[in-house]
């Protein structure tokens, strides 16, 4: 794992959650996993990984991810055996 794929992950487990995640480096972490990002209509997102999805909205205005989106996705990683 890459050193900012690490940094990401860390701040995604962080407690208390972080605000300031870079959705766009989240979506890279993923791509860095061996996931697929693929976009919905508007600007949802889908994630995959090992064929279990999750589905967010891309952050407007702005680039950093919202508080209960990083949660989401810690508990989805959690339950795929991610960690830090």
């Amino acid at each position: 794992m890459k050193g900012k794929h690490a940094k990401t992950l860390a701040a995604i487990f962080h407690q208390p959650t972080l605000a300031g995640i870079v959705f766009a480096e989240i979506e890279a972490w993923v791509l860095g996993l061996g996931g697929e990002v693929r976009g919905g209509s508007g600007s949802r997102v889908v994630f995959e990984i090992r064929c279990s999805r999750r589905y967010l909205h891309r952050p407007h205005p702005g680039k950093d991810a919202r508080r209960y989106q990083v949660e989401a996705l810690r508990e989805w990683f959690s339950e795929l055996g991610v960690e830090p």
